[in-house]
């Protein structure tokens, strides 16, 4: 399995769910699971998919700029960084963005996030 493929096909399933049922995340993540967003901590897939779902937007577009990844540790993980654009309907601008996911594995060629890191670049 080619860990770039894996984090590629991972980024383009993530950010289409996102974009167009945010709901739909919560399969991504368990209970173990954490989200930094714009510094503010969340645990638990309850309370990320909370978090996702209440963002004071309804329609979003991701532009993915860049994936990089490497493996993490003995236990088949990997981190993935993006960076890229995200359009809000209500937005004029594309607002930059970087994005750290930590993916570890449930199964052959199956992953949940253990670790996602969000923050807005401004500048």
């Amino acid at each position: 399995m080619d860990p770039d493929s894996v984090a590629k096909a991972f980024v383009d399933h993530y950010y289409t769910t996102f974009d167009t049922n945010r709901a739909a995340l919560v399969g991504l993540y368990q209970e173990g699971s954490m989200l930094t967003f714009e510094g503010t901590k969340f645990m638990g897939a309850a309370a990320i998919t909370g978090k996702l779902t209440s963002l004071p937007f309804t329609a979003c577009k991701h532009q993915v700029t860049t994936v990089d990844c490497q493996p993490s540790g003995p236990g088949g993980g990997m981190l993935v960084f993006v960076s890229g654009a995200l359009q809000v309907a209500e937005g004029e601008h594309p607002l930059k963005f970087s994005q750290m996911f930590h993916l570890m594995p449930v199964g052959p060629g199956n992953f949940y996030v253990q670790n996602d890191m969000f923050r807005l670049n401004y500048g």
